[in-house]
C-alpha cells in the first residue's frame, strides 16, 4: 500500500510519497547515469526482457531491493515518478512488467511527464503489466496508478489490465491504492479489496493535509500522520492501513512504511529530499542530487545487516513498542536537524553521514528490555518478522 501526494501551483510542483511494502522489505537509494546502449541491445526487467533504448537519462531511484523496477524515482529532467497498487476487475497476469518496472522505463525514456506517460500506456499495450510483487507472496498481483510530474504540472495515469485513464492535475491531488478517475473507477474497481485496502480513507485524509502545506516541510508532515493520532492505534483487520505513515499489526492485511520521498519542482530548481529508511515518523528526510551518488555501503537486503536502512529499522521496531514514552527525544533532535537542512541544504553525503551518527546515540540511549505497549496482535506480528529477518539490537 502506498500513498503519492501532488501539489501543482502555478510556479511550483510539490511531490510526495510513502512507499509501503512488507516489513523486511528493504529499500535502495540507487543512483543510475544517463548510458548509451548498442542498436538491438535489451534490457532485462524485473521478470521479462524487452528491447532497450539508444539512450537513457540518469536516475535516482527508491527500489525495493529484490526488484529491478522502482517504487518512486526522479530522472535528470526534472520528471518523478510515484506509482500505487490498485484492485481491479480486469484478471492480473502471472508474467508481464510490473508496475515498479513501468515507472523506471518512463524516468529513463522520458523527458517530460507528457513523455512518461506515453512511455507507460505503450509499454503496456506492448508487454503487459504483471508478475509477484510481494516479497513475502510472489503470486500477489496488482494493476497500478502513477501520478507523474514536472515542472509544468502533474497527471494521474491509472491503469486495469491493457486500460488505462489519465487525467491532468490542478491543485492539490493524492493516490492511495485506489482508483481515483470517476469513471475509470466506476467500470474497473474491485470493490472488496479496495476496501480492505483503507485507500478512501487515506486519500481523503492527505488531500485535505496537502491543501494545508505552504513548503517542503509541512509534506514531511503529510507522510508522518497517524491518521490523525499522535500515535498508531492499531485495527486487528488491516493494522494501520488507514495512515499514511504506516506501521503494520495485522497478518490478513498490513504494510509498513519502508520509504519515503518529497520532491520540490521550480522551472530553475528540482529539489529531492529522501529518507532512505522505513518510518519517516522516526527518520530524517535528506536532500539528494540525480548528479552526485552517496556511497551507501552495505546495500540492504531482507535480513539485518549494518546497512542505514537496518540500523534505522532495528531503532524503529524498538521505539514503537512504547514511542510515547521513547521518542521525544529522537524527534526533537531530528526536528532541529531537518529544520538547519530545509533553510540550508547541505550535502547529501554530510546529511547521510549525520543521521548515522545520530542513529547510533539514539540506538545507545533506548533501553534493550522495553514492555510493549501494543496489542497482543500486534506484538505477534512483529515477533514473526524480527524471526525471519534476524533482528537483534
Amino acid at each position: 500500500m502506498c500513498d503519492t501526494i501532488v501539489i501543482v501551483r502555478p510556479d511550483e510542483v510539490l511531490f510526495a510519497k510513502n512507499s509501503d511494502r512488507d516489513p523486511n522489505e528493504a529499500q535502495i537509494l540507487d543512483w543510475r547515469p544517463r548510458q548509451t546502449y548498442e542498436a538491438g541491445s535489451s534490457v532485462r526487467c524485473t521478470y521479462i526482457e524487452i528491447p532497450q533504448v539508444r539512450q537513457t537519462a540518469a536516475v535516482l531511484l527508491s527500489r525495493p531491493f529484490w526488484m529491478w523496477g522502482a517504487e518512486m524515482g526522479a530522472n535528470e529532467h526534472g520528471v518523478v515518478i510515484g506509482n500505487e497498487a490498485v484492485f481491479t476487475r480486469e484478471p492480473t497476469s502471472e508474467i508481464g512488467l510490473t508496475g515498479m518496472d513501468l515507472l523506471r522505463l518512463a524516468l529513463e525514456r522520458s523527458r517530460t511527464a507528457d513523455e512518461a506517460v506515453e512511455v507507460i500506456t505503450s509499454l503496456i499495450a506492448e508487454h503487459g503489466q504483471g508478475g509477484g510483487c510481494r516479497y513475502e507472496d510472489r503470486s500477489f498481483t496488482y494493476h497500478n496508478s502513477y501520478i507523474v510530474a514536472d515542472p509544468s504540472g502533474a497527471r494521474v495515469l491509472e491503469t486495469a489490465g491493457y486500460k488505462w485513464a489519465v487525467e491532468v492535475v490542478e491543485g492539490a491531488r493524492s493516490i492511495s491504492n485506489g482508483l481515483t478517475i470517476a469513471w475509470f473507477a466506476e467500470e474497473y474497481s474491485a470493490r472488496i479489496k479496495t476496501t480492505v485496502s483503507a485507500c478512501r480513507t487515506r486519500q481523503r485524509l492527505t488531500e485535505q493535509l496537502a491543501n494545508r502545506v505552504h513548503g517542503v516541510h509541512e509534506m514531511a508532515s503529510v507522510l508522518r500522520d497517524h491518521g490523525g493520532e499522535v500515535w498508531p492505534k492499531y485495527r486487528r483487520l488491516n493494522g494501520t492501513l488507514n495512515m499514511p505513515c504506516m506501521h503494520g499489526g495485522s497478518e490478513i492485511a498490513s504494510s509498513v512504511t519502508t520509504g519515503s520521498w518529497i520532491t520540490r519542482l521550480a522551472p530553475d530548481a528540482h529539489e529531492h529530499w529522501v529518507t532512505g529508511t522505513s518510518s519517516p515518523c522516526l527518520s530524517l528526510f535528506k536532500p539528494v542530487r540525480i548528479d552526485e551518488p552517496v556511497e551507501l555501503e552495505p546495500s540492504p537486503q531482507g535480513t539485518v545487516d549494518d546497512s542505514l536502512w537496518w540500523t534505522h529499522e532495528r531503532l524503529h521496531r524498538q521505539v514503537m513498542k512504547d514511542p510515547a514514552r521513547l521518542s521525544p527525544e529522537i524527534i526533537r533532535e531530528r526536528d532541529a536537524a531537518e529544520e538547519m537542512w530545509f533553510a540550508n541544504p547541505p550535502q547529501g553525503s554530510e546529511a547521510f553521514d549525520e543521521h548515522r551518527r545520530l542513529l547510533d546515540n539514539w540506538l545507545n540511549s533506548v533501553p534493550e528490555s522495553v514492555a510493549d505497549t501494543r496489542p497482543a496482535f500486534v506484538r505477534k506480528y512483529w515477533a514473526k518478522r524480527e524471526r525471519l529477518a534476524a533482528v537483534t539490537r
